[in-house]
């Protein structure tokens, strides 16, 4: 074969190879834009899918808040109802317990055996202890409810001080403990009811579990808050259990040094860190087991400076005497037991009691213009929506003089407190404590 016609078919051998590879890597590009194609079908099947499926989570999750949303609601408006419920029947629960208070402490006076006067004792302490459970629990719903109004004015710490060491000295002394309170003429922002609370809760725990030595309160500033320090010399707090104090009904071990025969229901830290919640006053606490517990509450300062002598005034103008002999006394009471009561309690402090059940009552009793009282004791709620307060007003326009009167309710409303506050009378909740009583006429009297 010539050698033209050999190169020649060398030539179309390399033409053809080159062929063949062109067409095999445009096959190989063909099935790589396939494939491609195929995936991104793919991708697009499991985004739509995976879309769907955030859809029908993102449906639930918003049937989920609804659900939610309702439930707090039922929740919120369950606890409204539970603090009306409570108010409502701590009102009807106070009436006999107020009696039941009246009826033993006349039933103390007439005993002349000290078997007696212990089995009065033991009567008045249980009492006592309905009386703070009741309380503590329609402290516990109204602060839970949410429902609790807080009236933040400024409030001197001295004449508190001395308040508070006077509640607690007789008790301290029983268990042969001091309590001491250092003077101080620093004013705090805070709301008194709620403040003087929560002092009482955390000196009364201390009490409770101190077995020697005893409690010291005291104040200092610390910029621009005041820190009120409780410390004790008690059985002190574990690390472990610094937070479960503040849980409801939980209480130290005898083992740890408390004394049991004080009683307690373990309910008064909670009810502190309820209200300091509230109040937006921190509270922390240091303690050493074996030694005792200080806790530290702090409260912003007042812009005002109050005066150490206010503090001298207010003591002095305490009064010293109970004399009620001959004193006359308006009563106005609708419950049966509850005048009884009353009556008895007030005629063996001597007085002179012409009783009442409503207003038009009590202008009768005025009939004649011999007999003309000394002061007037009032309940708030009587039959048929009348109010004590009215009474009182009825019966000052009616002696055409503003006799001292003194309102006596279980209603715990700032409403309350706000009508006896603008008609210029004394208030006193049920159920009454005989002393402060006696001790609250003769102030009017003096």
């Amino acid at each position: 074969m010539p050698m033209r016609d050999v190169h020649d078919i060398e030539k179309l051998k390399k033409i053809n190879q080159a062929l063949i590879s062109r067409v095999e890597r445009s096959m190989d590009q063909q099935g790589n834009a396939f494939s491609l194609f195929q995936t991104a079908i793919n991708l697009e099947s499991r985004v739509r899918r995976r879309t769907e499926e955030l859809r029908a989570t993102l449906r639930r999750l918003e049937v989920s808040n609804i659900d939610l949303v309702a439930a707090k609601e039922s929740a919120e408006r369950a606890n409204v109802s539970k603090t009306r419920f409570l108010a409502a029947a701590s009102h009807d629960i106070l009436q006999p317990l107020n009696a039941a208070h009246l009826t033993v402490s006349a039933l103390a006076e007439i005993q002349t055996t000290e078997e007696g006067r212990k089995l009065v004792r033991q009567v008045e302490r249980s009492l006592e202890t309905m009386e703070d459970l009741l309380h503590t629990l329609l402290d516990i719903s109204k602060l839970d409810a949410g429902v609790v109004e807080t009236n933040i004015t400024d409030v001197p710490l001295g004449p508190l001080f001395s308040s508070l060491k006077s509640d607690f000295q007789p008790l301290a002394a029983q268990k042969g403990l001091k309590v001491k309170f250092r003077s101080t003429n620093a004013v705090v922002r805070s709301d008194r009811t709620l403040l003087r609370r929560i002092l009482q809760n955390i000196v009364s725990n201390a009490i409770r579990y101190t077995r020697k030595g005893g409690v010291l309160v005291g104040a200092r500033h610390r910029g621009d808050a005041i820190r009120i320090d409780v410390a004790d010399t008690g059985c002190g707090i574990a690390e472990d259990q610094r937070e479960a104090i503040f849980e409801e009904f939980h209480r130290c071990s005898a083992a740890s040094g408390s004394d049991v025969s004080s009683g307690g229901l373990g309910l008064g830290l909670s009810i502190v860190r309820r209200m300091t919640t509230a109040l937006d006053h921190p509270i922390t606490l240091s303690s050493v087991v074996g030694r005792g517990t200080v806790f530290h509450l702090e409260l912003p300062v007042a812009a005002t400076v109050f005066q150490a002598t206010n503090i001298v005034a207010t003591d002095t103008e305490r009064p010293r005497g109970y004399g009620l002999f001959g004193t006359k006394v308006l009563l106005v009471e609708d419950e049966p037991d509850v005048l009884n009561a009353m009556t008895t309690l007030l005629e063996r402090w001597q007085c002179t009691v012409r009783a009442a059940t409503s207003t038009a009552e009590a202008l009768r009793a005025l009939g004649d213009t011999a007999w003309v009282p000394d002061v007037v004791i009032a309940d708030q709620h009587l039959d048929g929506g009348d109010l004590g307060s009215v009474t009182i007003a009825a019966v000052r326009h009616h002696l055409s003089s503003e006799v001292p009167a003194l309102i006596i309710t279980g209603d715990t409303s700032e409403s309350v407190t706000q009508t006896a506050r603008a008609a210029g009378v004394e208030l006193m909740r049920k159920p009454l404590k005989p002393a402060q009583l006696r001790a609250l006429l003769a102030h009017l009297l003096a």
